[in-house]
């Protein structure tokens, strides 16, 4: 995880902790949870900033930073679900996004005031959520509605990642199951061909966990199992198996913030 700088503009009684925020900002649906109601929010990443709806997150990647600060604002303060500004505020990000959607992500976040801002790569979050074991090498597939990414994690940590800007919303058009599995299997194939292959290879011994709205759809758990030769492990609800492991880094940060809080 990144953190930014703490940023205190306001008296909290002592003694008493701030709410931690969870938000998984996806390209389609923006889901938020707190430390004081779990999750709050499941809603389409939309915004009426400007009063023009807008989609401020396009495959993966912020395209408006001042539409996302208003969806934010709107479905924490806007719905009364959180009466304080937040302590711990982790937000997921694409393994792969640039720095500038990076840099976006943290200005947005920071309409609601958080005391400290951190963002973690989607997909470990995503495996935190299906409780992966990183004992060994874990390999995640990440089913979005925009967005398919597929990561190599070591240690708890992306050694590898590679993303295809094609996911489940893109089924009713020309994709088919076959093509989103042929995209994951080009992924994989791409992997292995790194100085990471030898860890893929036992990832794949283990089987790959699948997250996303996408691993609800039997025809590609089945096609991505039979055409990888391995069992594959979706995720218990996988669609929100991201927001709920940047819940429970929220939680670790809580309960652990000297630790938790370090730069990486």
């Amino acid at each position: 995880m990144n953190t930014e700088p703490a940023r205190r503009r306001s008296v909290w009684p002592r003694g008493r902790s701030r709410p931690g925020v969870a938000i998984d900002l996806g390209s389609a649906r923006t889901r938020v949870w707190t430390s004081d109601a779990g999750l709050v929010a499941d809603a389409p990443t939309v915004s009426s900033f400007r009063d023009e709806l807008n989609h401020p997150v396009r495959r993966g990647s912020i395209v408006d930073p001042e539409g996302v600060a208003w969806l934010l604002r709107h479905l924490l303060h806007g719905t009364g679900t959180l009466g304080a500004r937040p302590g711990i505020l982790v937000l997921t990000m694409p393994a792969l996004c640039t720095a500038a959607d990076r840099a976006a992500g943290l200005s947005a976040a920071e309409v609601l005031d958080p005391a400290t801002v951190l963002t973690v790569d989607g997909v470990k979050a995503a495996a935190i959520g299906a409780n992966a074991d990183f004992s060994g090498p874990q390999l995640v597939v990440d089913f979005g509605a925009h967005l398919t990414e597929v990561a190599l994690l070591c240690e708890g940590s992306v050694s590898a990642a590679s993303c295809t800007a094609i996911g489940t919303s893109d089924l009713a058009g020309s994709v088919t199951t076959t093509t989103l599995v042929e995209v994951v299997l080009d992924m994989v194939s791409g992997l292995l061909r790194t100085d990471c292959g030898p860890q893929i290879v036992d990832a794949l011994d283990t089987g790959p966990v699948l997250t996303g709205g996408g691993s609800l759809r039997p025809a590609i758990v089945y096609q991505l199992s039979k055409r990888l030769s391995c069992q594959v492990r979706p995720a218990p609800r996988p669609h929100t198996a991201a927001v709920r492991g940047a819940a429970q880094l929220v939680l670790a940060a809580h309960r652990h913030p000297s630790s938790s809080l370090r730069r990486t």
